[in-house]
């Protein structure tokens, strides 16, 4: 009976002990992010975004919509991991308008919570909009299954 506990004990120990970088897997994260308004839209940008992770490469896109219809250039950049840790930085550019994003978030279990910033250029002017969402991963049933 006690050498059981003690298993039960140590093996618990195990899993609350292994890093949350471990969860974190090769996967295809996607959310919706919500940015605030901008001088010239109408109200606040819900969009889309899908963030792959592949090993130690992160790389995003995320939909740009100004007028009621998606951009057909989305928004692209990279990242990197940290421990738990993710943090992105991309950029997009339409006609004359353009901007910079960091957005930055800790993973929790399968998914992330993102927060950061839009720095647009619009025609000389320039705009700073915050932005949050949330990215997540399929189950572990869905994911493709890893090659032995």
């Amino acid at each position: 009976m006690r050498v059981g506990l003690v298993v039960l004990l140590v093996g618990g120990l195990a899993v609350a002990g292994t890093p949350a970088s471990a969860q974190v897997r090769d996967a295809v994260y996607r959310g919706t992010m919500i940015c605030d308004k901008l001088p010239f839209t109408v109200g606040n940008g819900r969009e889309a975004i899908a963030v792959t992770i592949t090993k130690s490469t992160v790389e995003y896109t995320h939909a740009v919509r100004l007028h009621g219809a998606a951009d057909l250039t989305p928004e692209k950049g990279t990242g990197s991991l940290a421990g738990n840790a993710i943090s992105l930085q991309g950029s997009w550019k339409g006609g004359n308008r353009q901007y910079d994003a960091k957005y930055s978030g800790t993973f929790v279990r399968r998914h992330a919570r993102l927060k950061g910033t839009q720095t647009w250029n619009d025609g000389g002017k320039t705009v700073v909009r915050a932005c949050s969402g949330a990215i997540k991963r399929p189950l572990r049933v869905f994911l493709p299954r890893e090659k032995k």
